[in-house]
């Protein structure tokens, strides 16, 4: 597994204000939404491509264009749907999956509710979404996932990671085509299992506390 902490001072900027607890929710769904771009920029920077000749107004000549199959973007529901357009828009000719998966708080392990991904996923790429890195039960439940289906190549991108959920994610998907892409790689969880010094709960401060 490799993982690629993006260094750059419009990242660190609009993290700066995700983080803080006086941004509100909808301010925080833009700033997470322009910050998915940034990262996405970094996370297809493998993406792979083929030739393709076009003709220009001046001649003809050689460009490239994404490969088939398609890219597939998988956004863990719910707080991962907040990162869907940022990224897609990077990605407009991909294919969209979703996962639905929730975490007991108790035992902090993730479980499955929602499926809708292709069942064959071989030579697909791959890019999951999911704010938080914390725990690194939830990725790595969807990476498995996605790898049973035949996916050989998986990008993770998350705003936040906790070195805890890397270990896991090292351990776990020792030997897997993994690459995880985030913003920061924060300094510990908590005994709640929540990224310190993080931004909170993403979902929560994405689309308030309803339900």
């Amino acid at each position: 597994m490799r993982i690629h902490v993006v260094d750059h001072p419009l990242v660190a900027h609009k993290l700066t204000t995700l983080r803080d607890a006086r941004t509100d929710s909808p301010t925080f769904r833009r700033l997470a939404d322009e910050l998915v771009t940034l990262l996405a920029y970094e996370a297809t920077r493998d993406v792979r491509v083929e030739e393709v000749g076009i003709t220009t107004p001046v001649t003809r000549t050689m460009g490239v264009q994404l490969s088939r199959p398609r890219p597939l973007v998988v956004p863990i529901i719910r707080a991962g749907l907040g990162m869907l357009e940022g990224m897609v828009r990077l990605l407009p000719t991909a294919e969209v999956g979703f996962l639905g998966m929730i975490r007991d708080e108790e035992t902090l392990q993730a479980s499955t509710y929602a499926n809708r991904m292709p069942d064959d996923l071989s030579g697909r790429q791959v890019y999951v979404l999911d704010p938080m890195l914390a725990t690194g039960g939830t990725l790595v439940a969807a990476i498995k996932e996605l790898i049973r289906r035949g996916a050989d190549d998986v990008t993770a991108l998350c705003l936040l990671a906790a070195p805890e959920g890397v270990a896991v994610m090292e351990r776990e998907l020792a030997g897997t085509p993994v690459t995880v892409v985030t913003a920061s790689v924060d300094e510990r969880l908590d005994e709640q299992g929540f990224i310190v010094p993080g931004l909170g709960d993403a979902g929560d401060r994405m689309y308030g506390t309803a339900g």
